[in-house]
């Protein structure tokens, strides 16, 4: 396995960081504790949940990802060994079951840490991350920005910021990130943590893959500039990027036959893009997984790339590519096709 330091922190995480999201949804207790043990085993020691997981979203199976974390740390005892990260779900009222003040208010933030330290059976997280913007902004798949000059919004990052230092000096966390934000949004963070004093986020989770690359745009410069490590979700498109649906497939149990909502991915030009690059990689004797997952871990921006599995097959596969480097000539290729058909699915 490969570490990096979270960038401005003591914290030595794997570069390959165990995605949970399908714990209580597509995997039992039993399952996520078998892949815990797994990836701890060989030698993933960064973990990632959220408190409105499992995905997709429900009422029904909120929470259930971070108990069964939680139930597993208790039986293994060895909150020591790994690093833990989880999320504080934005507004939306798609998810208000979650709690009934969804958002980054003082009173929000203090809630939802509570309730995910008690299921997660633990007294501290490493890493607490705002998953998702509290403004009208362009995230989750949305590349344009459409002002709204109505939006009720109020700027309180400043307000944010001193909750979350609050937090650390507490010990509840001890560093803060963003996810799905944007650009403007990082940099509001950093302005006024650098001005207020106060703690600064250390990472940014944000998706990145051969299917998007718009990280590349407008934040891989401050990533790199300011020293906010990427955190990279759904670096296999869903499973596009598996190969599993090529020629229209639709496997039994995969998560797109199962949730064909789950639709962010699923483009024709997707589609084509994909087709391109299995090539690529038989060419080069390489699967499209760990050819896809390599090109991300070679990144100067990453400081972890979070897989996803529902069995232990994609785990072993994922973990794996840790252990391949691509070549210059197969990075040029890659970027011949990505010329070709950029950013197919943001």
């Amino acid at each position: 396995m490969l570490y990096n330091l979270i960038p401005n922190t003591s914290l030595k995480v794997s570069k390959i960081c165990l995605g949970t999201m399908t714990f209580g949804q597509q995997n039992s207790e039993v399952e996520a504790h078998e892949q815990l043990d797994y990836a701890l085993a060989h030698g993933v020691n960064f973990i990632d949940t959220a408190e409105m997981y499992a995905v997709p979203g429900r009422k029904e199976t909120q929470g259930s990802t971070e108990r069964f974390i939680g139930s597993w740390i208790a039986q293994r005892n060895n909150r020591d060994r790994f690093v833990l990260a989880t999320k504080i779900a934005g507004p939306n009222p798609y998810f208000n079951y979650i709690r009934p003040n969804l958002g980054f208010s003082k009173e929000a933030i203090h809630d939802a840490i509570h309730k995910s330290l008690e299921r997660l059976q633990t007294d501290y997280i490493d890493l607490y991350q705002l998953h998702w913007p509290d403004r009208n902004a362009n995230f989750f798949g949305k590349l344009g920005y459409q002002h709204d000059a109505d939006e009720m919004w109020k700027d309180e990052i400043g307000t944010i910021v001193k909750t979350l230092d609050q937090l650390v000096k507490e010990g509840k966390i001890r560093h803060y990130g963003l996810s799905n934000e944007t650009p403007w949004g990082l940099m509001r963070h950093l302005h006024e943590s650098e001005k207020r004093n106060l703690t600064r986020p250390k990472t940014i989770q944000n998706p990145y893959s051969l299917l998007n690359r718009t990280f590349e745009i407008g934040m891989a410069e401050i990533a790199l500039r300011e020293q906010v490590g990427l955190l990279a979700y759904s670096p296999l498109g869903f499973g596009l990027l598996t190969g599993k649906y090529r020629n229209a497939q639709k496997p039994d149990q995969a998560r797109l036959t199962l949730f064909p909502q789950m639709s962010r991915y699923s483009k024709p030009q997707s589609a084509t893009a994909v087709e391109k690059y299995a090539d690529l990689a038989a060419a080069n004797g390489m699967s499209l997984t760990q050819m896809a997952l390599a090109f991300i871990n070679q990144q100067p921006f990453l400081t972890a790339n979070i897989i996803g599995a529902t069995n232990m097959f994609q785990l072993k596969e994922n973990i794996e590519s840790i252990d391949l480097q691509l070549s210059e000539l197969v990075l040029k290729e890659i970027e011949k096709i990505h010329e070709l058909i950029p950013n197919p699915a943001p």
